[in-house]
């Protein structure tokens, strides 16, 4: 498997490194559900890159003064734009390819009519 933006490849002692925060932070953000980490068979929680980068956003957020239910709140809105710009991405992708179908029947109902 290629190592990508959410495989699971960092122990929460790496992942508080990187983030400079205490381990026990990490299992506050997950209880609090700000955070969710894989779990291993063995319950061992794996953190992807992706989880490093919404780390650095809480991070962010508390420093300039936001509380936890702030946070929360700030991440859930982030959430439902990113899924808000997905689907208009997949509409727009659609509708593309809808009409560039209507432009080859187009060009194709003029090459006839000219042939004719």
């Amino acid at each position: 498997m290629t190592r990508g933006s959410k495989e699971p490849v960092y122990v929460i002692s790496v992942a508080a490194k990187l983030v400079e925060m205490h381990p026990q932070t990490l299992r506050l953000y997950e209880r609090l559900g700000l955070i969710k980490p894989f779990r291993t068979e063995n319950n061992i929680r794996l953190y992807s890159d992706e989880d490093i980068e919404r780390l650095r956003q809480i991070q962010r957020l508390t420093s300039v003064g936001l509380n936890l239910a702030g946070v929360e709140m700030v991440l859930e809105l982030l959430d439902r734009m990113e899924a808000m710009r997905r689907e208009m991405q997949q509409e727009m992708a659609r509708r593309e390819e809808e009409m560039e179908r209507e432009i080859r029947q187009l060009r194709s109902a003029v090459s006839s009519a000219l042939r004719d």
